[in-house]
C-alpha cells in the first residue's frame, strides 16, 4: 500500500494510550484509563506468578476482540444481520527467539483462529463481510505485516448447523 499526502489526515487520526508498571518481575500491570486495569504475566512454570495472561495471549485476545469489533462495524455497513461470533484461537511460538537466538523470530510462528458466526445470512453475503472485515482489522493486519502464518476458518452457524464459509478471497499473500 502506498502512502499519499492527505491534507485532511489530521481529521482521521486518533490517539489512544495506556500506562504500564512492572516491579522487576514477569508481572506487568497495564492501566487502560477509564477502561480499567489488566495484569499481564507469565505462567509459574515460566517464572511468572500466573496472575494473568501472557503478553502473547493478550495479543491473541486483541486479535479476537478486534475482529469482533471490525466485523460488527462492517456487518452494520453492509446490512448483514447476525446474532453472535465465537472465537477459538491458538498460536505457536519457537521459544528460542525470546531466549536470545536471533536466527529465530521471537513472536508468533503461526496463529489459527476458528470464528463461528451465528447468522441466517447467505454464505456469499457472509463472505463479503468477512473479506471486508479482514481488510479493515488493524490487529490482523499487524500480524500479517509481521509475516505471521495466520489462518482464520470462518464458520456459519444457523438452524441448518455449522457450515464452513467458502472464501472467494483468502488472506493477502503471505511469504
Amino acid at each position: 500500500m502506498s502512502e499519499s499526502y492527505d491534507p485532511d489526515a489530521h481529521k482521521w487520526l486518533r490517539r489512544k494510550s495506556v500506562t504500564a508498571q512492572n516491579p522487576a518481575s514477569m508481572r506487568t500491570l497495564v492501566e487502560y484509563g477509564e477502561y480499567g486495569v489488566a495484569v499481564l504475566d507469565e505462567p509459574v512454570s515460566a517464572g511468572g506468578s500466573g496472575e494473568g495472561p501472557s503478553p502473547l495471549q493478550s495479543v491473541l485476545g486483541a486479535l479476537c476482540g478486534c475482529e469482533s469489533v471490525t466485523f460488527r462495524r462492517t456487518a452494520t455497513d453492509m446490512d448483514l444481520a447476525y446474532e453472535s461470533i465465537r472465537f477459538d484461537a491458538a498460536f505457536t511460538i519457537d521459544i528460542r527467539g525470546r531466549l536470545g537466538d536471533r536466527s529465530v523470530r521471537p513472536h508468533f510462528q503461526s496463529v489459527r483462529v476458528r470464528a463461528i458466526v451465528t447468522t441466517d445470512a447467505s454464505l456469499a453475503d457472509l463472505d463479503s463481510v468477512i473479506t471486508e472485515t479482514e481488510a479493515r482489522c488493524p490487529v490482523m493486519n499487524l500480524l500479517l505485516d509481521a509475516n505471521v502464518d495466520l489462518e482464520i476458518d470462518w464458520i456459519s452457524e444457523s438452524d441448518d448447523g455449522l457450515v464452513s464459509v467458502p472464501r472467494a478471497s483468502q488472506l493477502r499473500d503471505q511469504p
